[in-house]
């Protein structure tokens, strides 16, 4: 068949890209054609994203490659949105889910709507920065944005918007706000009512793979707009029996299921249901992930040394093992700011030694992540009962070796590492399957399967895991 190409546009929360995905019937060739950091700004106070920046650099990418095209399609991060007026105009810039603004917010949710119920209605784990708690901080502040809304928009939705003029929200994006119902696929408009939403303001649901108006003569394709979604669509598997870890600034390690699980045992696990395609949802917990490392090595640029990613993760590797653990997820290291000093102060807090060279501090992020992945992992085996062989790491963190070894030893399971651009391509396949170009995502699957290398890490040493994960494990429940 002849070569045919789309254009994926992959904005993440620390850089963009744009790039031209090629298929020839037989095999995926990707060329990013434009490349572009997203840094926030700190306006008045509020952490926003500088979202009229992030266009303008969209657009720039997307004008290089729409020259035969067949389509042109979105992904961006979860949960974070924006506000129109009644002539489409937006309000005001986006805020960055890490503005502490959300702090206290959930509480005051919860004096209206039941935590154990929103649970039910959304099935999606709470976290501070989901959507629901930012829009909640807008009537606590006193807000006017809400009053004046005529359109709510995720980001991803945002852009859509900007390259075709249509207006809609994609479901895997809708479903990180926690508050969409998947048993309906629609917003869960009691909730929305009962904290005091203008319910008006939400535009209706649309799947992955609707079509909208054209840009620049390019149709745009919704396709898997959150980008865990995109990318777990290019995990190259040709069987149920596995487990995903979307590995960036975030871990999202998951499992692919048929139906939302809401029961009492996963509202106690704090997982979530996050849309899929095809009728499928993605059972899975965030993890802070890499983020962690990325703020240790701003603070050590900031402070005279820039060290590059060989280089650290060279020091860990040689440095000693479990000298130190932390709680990933606590919620001390979710703001930007001093990371190392951050670790160090957990360290203490615990009782364990400071790490206090570079290589000690990455090795204790990445051994402390290793062990929340097992956590998790064992938390989704339980709960669904399903066998899982491998773990795929996919992303930028299926690069790193020695995270993807450390990876395996502490689940006792191999790890298969890549794709790395899994989101642009699994961007670029939802759009093809629109296009009528694959016949589904089986058919994707079985083509990366055959085609994408994926490096192999076997677990070395499980056993000398054992007394660190019990550990861990007790460190959690303190």
């Amino acid at each position: 068949m002849p070569e045919v190409h789309v254009v994926a546009v992959d904005l993440g929360a620390s850089s963009g890209r744009v790039t031209k995905v090629r298929f020839d019937g037989e095999r995926f060739q990707t060329e990013e054609v434009h490349r572009f950091q997203n840094t926030p700004i700190q306006v008045n106070g509020t952490l926003q994203w500088n979202i009229q920046s992030l266009w303008h650099q969209i657009t720039e990418g997307v004008d290089k490659v729409t020259r035969d095209a067949m389509s042109v399609g979105v992904d961006t991060w979860g949960v974070d949105y924006a506000l129109l007026d009644r002539d489409g105009n937006l309000l005001a810039n986006p805020v960055h889910y890490r503005d502490p603004r959300t702090e206290g917010a959930m509480e005051c949710v919860f004096e209206r709507v039941p935590r154990r119920k929103i649970f039910e209605r959304t099935g999606i784990q709470f976290l501070t920065l989901n959507t629901l708690y930012q829009l909640a901080s807008l009537i606590r502040s006193g807000s006017p944005l809400l009053g004046v809304a005529a359109t709510y928009l995720g980001i991803p939705d945002l852009i859509n918007y900007w390259l075709s003029g249509d207006s809609g929200c994609e479901f895997t994006h809708a479903t990180t706000t926690q508050f969409l119902n998947p048993r309906t696929g629609d917003w869960d408009r009691e909730t929305l009512t009962e904290i005091g939403f203008p319910t008006e303001i939400f535009p209706p649901i649309v799947q992955p793979g609707t079509r909208y108006d054209e840009y620049k003569g390019v149709p745009v394709i919704a396709t898997a707009c959150h980008d865990t979604a995109s990318a777990v669509v290019a995990v190259p598997t040709t069987t149920e029996n596995y487990a995903y870890l979307s590995s960036g600034t975030w871990s999202l390690i998951g499992m692919e299921v048929g139906k939302p699980l809401i029961s009492d045992a996963s509202y106690r696990a704090n997982v979530t249901n996050e849309g899929g395609v095809e009728g499928t949802f993605r059972l899975l917990k965030n993890v802070m992930g890499l983020w962690l490392e990325q703020e240790c090595m701003k603070t050590w640029s900031a402070e005279g040394t820039a060290y590059s990613f060989e280089r650290i993760i060279s020091e860990a590797k040689s440095a000693r093992p479990f000298h130190s653990l932390i709680n990933p997820d606590d919620q001390t290291l979710l703001a930007p700011g001093d990371m190392p000093t951050r670790i160090r102060k957990s360290c203490e807090r615990t009782g364990q030694p400071t790490p206090g060279t570079v290589g000690q501090i990455v090795r204790t992020i990445y051994e402390s992540l290793a062990l929340r992945y097992r956590d998790v992992l064992d938390t989704l085996i339980e709960l669904t009962g399903r066998r899982v062989d491998c773990l795929h790491v996919i992303g930028g963190g299926s690069q790193n070796p020695l995270l993807c070894q450390l990876t395996a030893d502490s689940i006792g399971r191999p790890v298969m590492a890549g794709p790395v651009e899994a989101t642009t391509l699994g961007n670029a396949i939802v759009q093809m399957i629109a296009l009528g170009e694959l016949d589904d995502l089986k058919h994707a699957r079985e083509i990366l399967n055959q085609t994408k290398e994926t490096r192999v890490y076997e677990p070395a040493d499980h056993e000398g895991w054992e007394e660190p994960y019990r550990f861990f494990k007790s460190m959690l429940s303190q």
